[in-house]
């Protein structure tokens, strides 16, 4: 499950890395979870038109799977077993190309690990990005 937002700059990064998901691991099933403030379903389903997404997305109105999911940011990455069991959460990556010499992956090696039946080794990373909710989204007025 990955907290996604339509808006969020961090987000559109991943778009060819979330379009591949299901082709790169068939056997894991990927849902983003569209939480941020004033994002509607309208500007979702012409997010995924203009962007040729494929991903599923469920859309989280109001934000209470994000709330209940201790969820601050987009993207923020979890997986989850079988047995509904947390086994990562965190960030995708280290927000660098996979080309940069600096590059860490952070969801991949979890998954790898996973299906290898092998401990996860990180599993937790900070996460960063857009928020989900924040009081600049909500002002009343304009200020002066």
């Amino acid at each position: 499950m990955v907290f996604w937002s339509e808006t969020c700059s961090h987000c559109i990064r991943y778009d060819v890395y979330l379009n591949s998901f299901s082709d790169s691991h068939p056997e894991i099933s990927l849902v983003a979870v569209a939480s941020r403030q004033g994002e509607n379903l309208g500007q979702i389903r012409a997010t995924v038109a203009a962007r040729n997404l494929r991903f599923p997305i469920f859309h989280d109105s109001g934000g209470s799977v994000a709330r209940q999911w201790f969820t601050q940011q987009t993207p923020r990455a979890f997986l989850i077993d079988m047995e509904r069991r947390l086994l990562y959460r965190g960030a995708i990556d280290n927000f660098k190309y996979p080309q940069d010499p600096e590059y860490g992956a952070y969801l991949e090696p979890a998954i790898e690990a996973y299906l290898a039946g092998r401990p996860i080794e990180r599993k937790e990373t900070a996460s960063f990005g857009c928020a989900v909710e924040s009081v600049y989204y909500i002002l009343p007025k304009a200020l002066a």
